[in-house]
């Protein structure tokens, strides 16, 4: 496909399962066995494995796979400055199972230092995608999602006095962010989001009140949180987002449809680029598209589940991406797995075999209906 325009026709979220070869390596350094020097050598080679392996399967980009992360969110939140992470005693509860029980907390300014490690992270898969020529792509996860998990508890009041009082230096810090990875030479940055997602389910929605958060006008705010950081893009940035109901283990957290945030999140919110989850029914219909401004910006239709091995029906794509495009024009959309394939370290429960059969399968469908 000769399409330029970011995302690609066939994209990808980001993560993909941990090879055993590095799976071992990050036990051993936890069991100080190794030293981080050592890990990173494993993680740089299975990460030239991982970004040969996309170009193969037909990728026009590549990601790291995550391979140096443990979570998709903790481990870029726990290295800004001001904010750790600590244990609780829960975890964040999906359906039937319960993940490790960490959390946040601050205890004092949020900012985003030069010295953060994802700059290196990103700097890493730029030098990798080298010999593929591969748009390297580098996810991270939304403020939003830092607002909305944080619990009341998790706040030094030495440090700010409430959620509100943190909001214009975690903006400030994202600012930063974003300068600081084009400045290392990213121009395909992705905000993971799974904020979005809760505000569709009344039940998470209710879960967030008791935990201090204002919810009404919550879709205002949210879009103008992002505007104020999306400002800072250089013009020759895309800068995309992955709204996600859940994604551990091959289980879930949250239900509901598009509808009540679609026009904050869709036509509100300065995004270049939306991944949205549309692999099962808890995600409705198709109808929210229509809040789509006509112009530049993309759906990608996350069709293709990641929590599962079996292998979706090529004809029933390209029918699902046709409704779609009764409520979007069809030149905005594009296709991609519903989530990464392992937002943990832990991963979905399907194989490595199965996971490049999604991917070639995106491939090939986005093929026959964009080419």
């Amino acid at each position: 496909m000769t399409d330029t325009q970011l995302p690609y026709r066939a994209d990808i979220v980001g993560s993909f399962l941990r090879p055993a070869a590095l799976a071992e390596a990050r036990a051993a350094r936890a069991a100080g066995e190794i030293d981080d020097a050592a890990l990173r050598a494993v993680e740089d080679a299975e990460i030239d494995v991982l970004v040969a392996a996309e170009a193969r399967n037909g990728l026009r980009l590549a990601t790291d796979g995550e391979f140096r992360r443990s979570w998709w969110h903790f481990d870029f939140f726990g290295m800004l400055d001001g904010v750790e992470v600590v244990e609780l005693d829960h975890g964040i509860q999906f359906q039937g199972v319960q993940t490790r029980p960490l959390g946040l907390q601050v205890s004092g300014p949020i900012g985003f230092s030069d010295t953060h490690p994802f700059l290196a992270h990103f700097r890493a898969l730029a030098e990798a995608t080298a010999a593929t020529g591969a748009t390297p792509k580098f996810t991270i996860p939304a403020p939003t999602v830092f607002d909305f998990r944080l619990e009341p508890a998790g706040i030094d009041p030495a440090a700010y006095a409430d959620r509100d009082a943190l909001v214009p230096d975690l903006v400030q810090a994202y600012r930063d962010a974003v300068q600081a990875f084009y400045d290392a030479g990213c121009r395909y940055l992705q905000f993971d989001d799974t904020a979005w997602a809760y505000l569709c389910s009344t039940e998470e929605l209710e879960k967030a009140a008791a935990r201090g958060i204002r919810t009404e006008g919550i879709g205002e705010r949210y879009a103008a949180m992002l505007n104020t950081i999306l400002e800072a893009k250089p013009a020759d940035m895309t800068i995309t987002t992955h709204v996600c109901r859940g994604n551990f283990r091959s289980t879930w957290i949250s239900s509901g449809g598009y509808e009540p945030v679609a026009k904050h999140l869709l036509a509100d919110t300065n995004y270049d680029g939306y991944f949205l989850e549309y692999d099962s029914d808890r995600a409705g219909g198709f109808e929210p598209l229509r809040f789509l401004p006509q112009g530049n910006k993309r759906v990608v239709l996350g069709l293709v589940t990641t929590k599962s091995g079996e292998l979706e029906d090529p004809e029933l794509l390209r029918t699902r991406i046709q409704e779609a495009a009764q409520f979007a024009p069809l030149e905005q959309l594009a296709l991609s797995p519903q989530c990464g394939f392992a937002s943990t370290e832990e991963g979905n429960l399907l194989t490595e075999d199965e996971q490049w059969a999604k991917i070639r399968l995106v491939v090939d469908t986005a093929a026959t209906v964009w080419d």
